[in-house]
Formats: C-alpha cells, structure tokens, sequence
C-alpha cells in the first residue's frame, strides 16, 4: 500500500513544473525517511504518509493540488483545509489561454485582411502552407508563459518558426507540386518538436520532460477530440435552431466557427491537460489497454492473410502514404503505451501483446519498404517515393530497437527504463526528416 502511495506522489510530483526532475529522487528519500519515523511513533502507514508529504514545505502548492485530484481520499481534509492557494494563478492561466485561443482564431482570418479569403480559388494552397502557424506559434507562447522559458531559448523557438514561414511562403514551389504538398505536410511535424522544447522548459535533455511530451502529446489529442465533439453538437444545435426561424448560418459557421474554433481549441486543450493532467491520466491506461490488443489482432490478421494468399502490398502510391500513416499511429501508440507504463512494474501480459505489436508492425514495415524498393525500381525516384522510403526507414530503426529492447526487457535481462530513453531520444529524428522534407527536398527536386 505504502509503495503504491509513494509511486503515485512520485509520478504526480515528476509531471509538474514546481521543482526540477533531479530533486524528485532527493524528495522521495525525505518523504521514506519522514514516513519511517512516524511510523516508529505509532501512526499507520497512510496516516505517516500523508503528513510526511504535508511536512515537505517546499511541495505544498503541490500537496494541495494532488488533494484536489483526488478528492475520495483523506488528502482533502488533511491538506487542503490549510489554505486556498493557487486561485489567483488559475484564472490568470486561464485568461492567458483564452486570450492565445483568440489570438489563434483571429490569426485565421487575418489573411483576408490581405485579399485571400477562405472561398478564394487557391485559398487552399495558402492555408495548406501556413496552418502550422494559425495554431503553433501561439500554443509555444502558452508554455513559454507558463514556464518562464529564458530569453535565448525564446529566440531558438522563434527562429524555427521564421524559418518554417519563409520556406513555405517564399520557395517557388510549383503549385499543386509534390514537394509543395509534402512540405506542407511534415512542417507541422517539425514545428511540434517546437512545441516540446517549450513544453519542457527549455530543458529538451532531460529524458523525463521529453517523456512528458509524449504524454501531453496523447493527451491533448484526447482533449482536443472531446472538444470537436461538443463542439459538432453546439453546431448542429445552432444550425436547428436558425433554420426553425428561417435563416441559414451554414456559410458563417463554415466560414467562422470551424476555422477559428478549432485553432483555438488546441490552445485550450492544452490548457486543460495541464489544469487536470491526473484525470487525463487515468484514462491512458485504459486507452492503451483497449487499442494495442486490436491493432495487434488487426496486423496479425494483416500478415497471415497475405501470407496465406501469396500477396504483396500494391505499390499504388495512395496504398504505400496509408501505410506510411497505419505505422506511424502503430508507433504513436507505442509511445504512448509506454508513457503510461510505471517503469517499475514488472514484466506482464500486457508487455507480451506491445511486443507482439512492435514485431508485426515491423514485418508490415518491411512488406511496405520492400512494395517502395519495387516502385522506385519501376518508375524511377520522386518525392513522394523518396520521402515514403526515408520515413520507412526511419521506422524500421525505431522499431527494430525498440523490438530488441522489449525482449530484452520480457527476458528479464534489461529494465524497462531503456525502453523509454530510446523511444524519447529518438524523437528528434522524427523532426530532423521532417526539416529535411520542408526544406530540403524542394531544392534537391527543383520544386516540382
């Protein structure tokens, strides 16, 4: 019981900004120490417990906030009856995140300022180009806030997205081209690893705020998801109800609502999974545990029909980018699988079915890498063709090692914390690719 209690302030204490990740460990020897001794003087376990994390001063803002997240347990009357702190910065964060979610909404109607509106005929290779910027810029400022990220690490994030702005808007891509679409494609890609240095404060290095990315990546995709949601009922209440009277908002929401909302709704996702990151946090697992057995099942039936039917990947280029798409969910997945993992939990049967996954996602990767080889031997190179292969590659490194680790770790021979620093330092090269196609692949391909 003690040792579940004291993981779960551990993880709960590792995720926030209020002390740095290398004291984590520093604190938890106190919290053991503070806990043993209370424990000699004739408390039980949770009630030392609880007043040991009540005696670290210096996490108090956080012991209040953990009671709050947990309200079912003793927490709330031991801890938060004390004060009501935080109140103030609540609603200035919040007001922060409602003014960047305006200022993202705006941002998408501000090109018509300019004479390119949404209904224009190529409104669609501008807005293609630039999305990354009506909602990034302004979720990086979020975290730059919140984290109080020093002046030169400011500059560096500014630059990438400068960089970004003039390659997109200034490169004579031919229009409707390969490279323009790929480019506008895998910019977001490499802005989001943007997005992370911010997230983590600058601190990029440390494994433990990388891992966290990994985490409010899944997360505000989560959020942001049950915001569409609520926000398709609102429309489609509104649409009812001013057709019942006899006008017609469709082209206003079209035009408005939609865009402007869901730029701002990412901001506010992400000021929602850091207000209640526990609850978000609980249902990760759960995600994980329902969607690896069905991929698994799905790409073992994949492979055992293909096997049995004698039958390649088609080499359509429409079928390899789905392909392309399935691994890169399949390892979306696996990251977050593992960040919702406690990495001091042995080996289970759980760990067996991620492994199974990885192995079946990597034997389709190597089917689709192989259908490329075969498309680039036929009809020669291409962007697509080239930018399909390097990301295949890419993944077959990922989950190669990612394999071998596992087994590793199924086979008792490695910890599971190896698992995770490669998954997380492998992240840059996910957005070094992604460059290298936005920038890059232009030039090399004459812009065609």
């Amino acid at each position: 019981m003690l040792e579940e209690q004291i993981s779960e302030w551990r993880s709960f204490v590792s995720r926030r900004r209020a002390i740095d990740a290398a004291d984590v460990s520093e604190l938890e020897d106190h919290l053991r120490s503070q806990v043993a001794d209370l424990k000699a003087s004739g408390l039980s376990e949770e009630e030392a417990f609880l007043i040991g994390v009540k005696r670290l001063g210096q996490l108090d803002g956080l012991s209040q906030e953990f009671a709050r997240e947990h309200s079912e347990r003793l927490w709330k009357r031991l801890v938060v009856a004390d004060a009501d702190t935080g109140g103030t910065d609540w609603r200035r964060e919040v007001g922060v995140a409602i003014a960047l979610a305006v200022a993202a909404g705006a941002a998408v109607k501000l090109p018509q300022l300019f004479g390119v509106g949404m209904q224009d005929p190529d409104a669609d290779l501008f807005y293609m180009r630039n999305l990354s910027f009506f909602v990034l810029p302004f979720l990086t400022a979020f975290f730059v806030w919140k984290r109080g990220v020093d002046t030169a690490t400011r500059i560096a994030l500014s630059a990438f997205f400068v960089v970004g702005a003039l390659a997109m808007n200034f490169l004579p891509f031919t229009p409707r081209g390969h490279t323009e679409q790929l480019s506008a494609l895998h910019l977001p890609m490499a802005l989001w690893l943007t997005v992370g240095v911010a997230y983590a404060g600058g601190a990029w290095r440390n494994h433990d705020q990388r891992m966290n990315f990994v985490r409010f990546t899944g997360e505000l995709f989560i959020y942001f998801v049950l915001i569409a949601l609520g926000g398709g009922v609102l429309m489609g209440t509104t649409m009812f109800i001013f057709q019942a009277i006899g006008l017609n908002p469709e082209h206003f929401m079209q035009t408005w609502i939609i865009p402007c909302g869901a730029a701002g709704a990412v901001v506010i996702a992400g000021m929602l999974v850091e207000a209640k990151q526990s609850v978000i946090e609980n249902m990760a697992p759960v995600l994980t545990y329902i969607f690896t057995p069905l991929f698994t099942l799905l790409l073992l039936i994949f492979l055992g029909t293909s096997l049995f039917t004698a039958s390649g990947i088609d080499m359509k280029r429409e079928t390899l980018i789905g392909f392309d798409l399935l691994l890169v969910l399949v390892v979306g997945l696996l990251l977050y699988a593992i960040s919702a993992r406690d990495p001091q939990k042995p080996a289970g049967f759980f760990d067996v079915l991620q492994f199974a996954l990885v192995v079946c996602a990597l034997l389709v990767d190597a089917m689709a890498l192989w259908a490329i080889l075969a498309r680039i031997s036929a009809f020669g190179f291409s962007p697509n063709k080239v930018a399909a292969l390097g990301e295949n590659i890419i993944l077959v490194g990922n989950l190669g090692w990612s394999a071998v680790l596992y087994w590793r770790f199924l086979s008792k021979r490695a910890g599971f914390a190896a698992l995770e620093r490669w998954q997380t330092s492998y992240l840059p090269v996910y957005a070094v690719w992604a460059w290298i196609v936005v920038v890059v692949f232009p030039l090399v391909f004459r812009f065609k």
